[in-house]
């Protein structure tokens, strides 16, 4: 189940949520039902060859097949 980001246009508050199937998200501060679903980057974090700690994110990455920086868009 994806954790989206939302922000809500009552109380101007962004917040998380983890969605099951067609569930419709609602503020945990006010209940107001008016949100909009944030963009959002994924990132990671892993270890490099010498140990060292490589930071990167979705962002930063192409498919080397396309110039797509998703690999949903090739199938890649």
């Amino acid at each position: 189940m994806p954790i989206y980001e939302f922000h809500c246009n009552d109380c101007n508050r962004n917040f998380e949520l983890l969605l099951f199937g067609k569930e419709k998200p609602c503020c945990p501060s006010c209940s107001s039902k008016k949100v909009s679903r944030l963009m959002s980057a994924c990132g990671f974090m892993s270890k490099g060859s010498g140990g060292e700690t490589v930071k990167s994110s979705a962002a930063d990455s192409s498919c080397s097949g396309c110039t797509a920086t998703s690999c949903s868009t090739c199938g890649h």
